[in-house]
């Protein structure tokens, strides 16, 4: 197993496909930015294949396609199938703002995506469309719909909670989830970038015990898939959410995830700027044993903790530059 020097095993990678996005959400792109990275310089799909097989061979098993939004990335579905079929991966998921999703569900689920996690952070038709740039709600419903009719399984909804933006719609979201089947997290921001700062941070201690008191909420002994959510289910155990804390609870301790950004830099920790080069040694032609070796030297830089509470203007970078 691939394990940093604190004794944490690497087993999740979370991969960017692009940094493009086709909404502009308050949180995660600064607006009117259009510094991307150009595509002679995106890590192409043969490039990314043998990158993740040199990860499984180390024990790297959960993979997860991001963003930006992965699905604008042309033919992403035989990517996925590339990599669903690699010894070694037992697990391979997508993130995604679902606006694209009711074109690509069927594809993507017979290519060997299992799981994905939806971008939504509120039911109110104006407020998406403040929060994202867009009149984006209808399509993403349409996208979770035919994604569930595709059969992913579980489809979780990832809800930024922010101070005077969307907390308010908090419980309509609970309610939403539950009746449609779907895993709701909640999700504390952080301060990446200007983008981040600019956000009004919401402690969802309150929240948590509030909810639980209202829909009669109970701690779940199990964990849904590889992440750092916190889990309460209903009394009957039909329906399942989460709270996703670095901010007032964080989860450093047992970190075991890391993100290769679309132009090859695997970031270590989204709260320091510890990288590694990928790009470079791809088209130099390293060996597979080299590339090995590079990705153990990579782990190792790997810290301890984020600093957002100590330093929270320490990462200039925001979100979609890192990688969902």
């Amino acid at each position: 197993m691939l394990s940093d020097r604190f004794g944490r095993s690497i087993e999740y990678l979370r991969i960017s496909v692009t940094d493009r996005c086709d909404l502009r959400c308050t949180y995660c792109l600064p607006k009117g930015f259009k510094g991307f990275e150009e595509p002679q310089d995106w890590l192409t799909f043969d490039e990314i294949t043998r990158l993740v097989a040199a990860f499984a061979r180390l024990g790297t098993s959960r993979i997860r396609l991001t963003g930006g939004e992965p699905l604008l990335r042309r033919n992403l579905p035989e990517l996925a199938g590339r990599i669903a079929a690699l010894p070694g991966i037992r697990d391979l998921s997508l993130s995604t703002n679902a606006t694209r999703l009711d074109r690509y569900a069927p594809a993507l689920k017979a290519a060997g995506v299992s799981r994905i996690n939806v971008s939504l952070d509120s039911l109110d038709r104006e407020q998406m469309k403040s929060i994202t740039g867009h009149d984006s709600l209808p399509k993403i419903m349409a996208g979770l719909m035919a994604g569930k009719a595709a059969g992913f399984a579980p489809i979780k909804i990832n809800m930024v909670a922010m101070r005077g933006v969307n907390d308010a719609a908090i419980d309509d979201m609970v309610a939403f989830c539950i009746e449609q089947d779907f895993v709701l997290r909640l999700i504390e921001t952080m301060p990446m970038g200007a983008t981040g700062r600019d956000t009004g941070f919401l402690d969802l201690g309150p929240i948590q015990e509030r909810l639980q008191q209202k829909f009669n909420l109970q701690a779940q002994a199990l964990e849904l898939g590889g992440g750092p959510a916190r889990y309460l289910t209903t009394a009957d155990g039909s329906a399942s959410i989460g709270f996703i804390t670095p901010m007032s609870q964080h989860f450093c301790a047992t970190c075991n995830r890391v993100r290769l950004a679309v132009d090859g830099t695997l970031y270590l920790c989204l709260g320091q700027e510890e990288k590694f080069e990928f790009r470079p040694l791809l088209r130099d032609g390293a060996s597979d044993a080299e590339l090995e070796a590079a990705i153990r030297l990579a782990i190792e830089l790997k810290p301890q903790k984020h600093e957002f509470r100590e330093q929270p203007t320490k990462v200039v970078r925001f979100m979609s530059q890192t990688g969902g």
